[in-house]
């Protein structure tokens, strides 16, 4: 039998099955100001296995976590980890429950001030587990298996969102926890280094005999690595099995998330309008020969790319291939090395700052991380942009604001703050937000990142209707592959700074090039 490496955190015994599930939820509640989150879940968690937990945004999936490792008190109930409930455990016994029981959470949570393998080594550094030569030596190991040996001394900042994501799991590992708690680990990667991702944790589950509970919006990457899949709706748990038993239900709201797992359909064709051949259709963006480089490394190596007027354009490709360095150029934030960025019809290196920002203007924004406003409610979020450029009235600019939320069926969160509401609502607002003032071109970076099947799906139809009722021209960085088949006239995939292929998306399904076809068909769901 293999042996198992030992917690370098704590020198208790590890939990055997024999004792039952290594976690048992026992009717949890949970409401913030009245509003019911949790509403009697009960599940078990059993040693060894892997549980993915999905669910629709704001289901109340990543609050269950908190309560599980003890950042939250449930209204009622209890949660027993390692035989003790949580609920009822001070601040040291948390913190040495902790130390069993490690949490990835998904807004990475790493040091600015520290490398990467500083950050790594943190947690068992911190500890006095290890001295700092051979924590850094272990995270070194860690950090090369995951792909990142080239930026162990590097920091966050200089490191690509799927790059953060990679460093956070390696610290959430580096100690050989028994159960960890992964709060949506593959939000923002491509399928590629989803697939990647997915298989570590597989390996590092089956060597480490490592229990998991993993929220996630994948659904091909459930299907990988669940043992148990639990959906969780309106606040309960309303499906409890293997994988294989949500292909089996009858009940809708399991099944509309089974729905979107395959990505490739015969007959791919986008949901939206094809104005491609409009006649007289202006260049929206021209992109000739462009290259830029960041001291000795080369990120984009003669690019050219163009998007026509009335278009939905999709950029695809992995982590650090280029897709944020080419939009930073699009947006006038980042000036080539050599190469013609055109905006409008206007080559933006030849414009004073006020024109450029005059050409911005035209142009709506979403980020990936939804850089809400703590301080105002959502419906002052929205309607922030047409306030302060005095494009409306406080009191139009709230009306408008109410409008364009009821177009993603979130106008009840209207009042709500920020840190009231999850991930993906809030994503869901800061898309309102950029499609306020009525823009011109938008770009969107990873609309639907972070978003369960369902609400994905809503995102996309929003981008459609806007689209075609406005006549934009939208610009997509995507890692999703289902949402790019659905929505996308024309397709560009930017592989190490070069654009490898370029089309309609069915040109995708049919290319011989391993490149992209490992990219595309990375996020079908594996046989069963």
């Amino acid at each position: 039998m293999t042996e198992i490496p030992k917690n370098l955190l704590t020198s208790d015994e590890r939990w055997p099955s024999e004792k039952g599930p290594v976690i048992r939820i026992r009717n949890v509640c949970h409401e913030f100001d009245g509003l019911e989150v949790l509403k009697g879940v009960d599940l078990d968690i059993e040693v060894g296995k892997t549980t993915v937990i999905v669910g629709v945004s704001g289901s109340g999936k990543s609050v269950l976590m908190k309560i599980i490792n003890g950042l939250l008190k449930p209204t009622s109930g209890s949660v027993e980890v390692f035989g003790s409930d949580v609920t009822k455990m001070n601040k040291l016994e948390l913190q040495v429950l902790r130390r069993r029981l490690s949490t990835m959470f998904q807004n990475y949570a790493l040091f600015d001030s520290m490398t990467v393998v500083e950050n790594v080594s943190f947690p068992v550094v911190q500890n006095k587990a290890l001295k700092e030569k051979e924590a850094n030596l272990l995270s070194s190991k860690l950090l090369t298996d995951l792909g990142l040996a080239d930026v162990q001394d590097a920091y966050p900042s200089a490191l690509s969102g799927g790059m953060k994501k990679r460093v956070a799991l390696a610290r959430t590992i580096v100690s050989n926890p028994e159960v960890v708690l992964f709060d949506d680990p593959t939000t923002g990667l491509d399928p590629v280094m989803t697939e990647f991702v997915d298989q570590m944790l597989l390996n590092i589950s089956k060597k480490y005999h490592l229990t998991s509970v993993i929220v996630s919006h994948n659904m091909a990457s459930t299907f990988r690595l669940a043992d148990t899949v639990a959906v969780l709706h309106q606040g309960k748990i309303i499906a409890v099995g293997e994988p294989k038993s949500l292909l089996e239900s009858t009940d809708p709201n399991v099944l509309s998330f089974v729905d979107r797992i395959s990505i490739v359909e015969d007959n791919a064709a986008p949901v939206a309008k094809d104005n491609l051949n409009k006649e007289n259709a202006e260049t929206i963006v021209n992109i000739k020969g462009l290259r830029k480089s960041f001291g000795e490394r080369e990120i984009l190596k003669g690019v050219d790319f163009e998007v026509t007027e009335g278009s939905i354009s999709v950029l695809i490709g992995g982590s650090g291939a280029g897709k944020s360095v080419l939009m930073k150029h699009i947006l006038g934030i980042m000036t080539p090395d050599t190469g013609l960025v055109e905006l409008f019809g206007k080559d933006i290196s030849t414009l004073k700052k006020g024109d450029v920002n005059a050409l911005r203007s035209k142009i709506g924004m979403l980020f990936q991380h939804s850089a809400l406003f703590d301080s105002m409610s959502v419906g002052e979020n929205v309607a922030f942009p047409l306030v302060e450029r005095r494009l409306a009235s406080e009191k139009e600019a709230k009306y408008r604001a109410l409008e364009i939320l009821k177009t993603l069926k979130i106008e009840d969160l209207f009042d709500r703050m920020p840190a009231d509401i999850s991930n993906g609502q809030q994503k869901r607002v800061a898309l309102c937000r950029a499609l306020i003032t009525e823009p011109k071109l938008m770009v969107y970076d990873e609309p639907t990142t972070g978003q369960d099947p369902i609400m994905s799906e809503y995102v996309e139809e929003m981008i459609v209707d806007v689209h075609e009722t406005f006549d934009f021209t939208s610009i997509i960085i995507s890692h999703d592959m289902a949402s790019t088949f659905r929505i996308a006239h024309r397709v560009a995939m930017l592989y190490r700074g070069e654009i490898i292929a370029e089309g309609p998306p069915k040109t995708f399904l049919e290319s011989e090039d391993e490149r992209v076809r490992e990219f595309v068909f990375a996020s079908q769901m594996t046989d069963l």
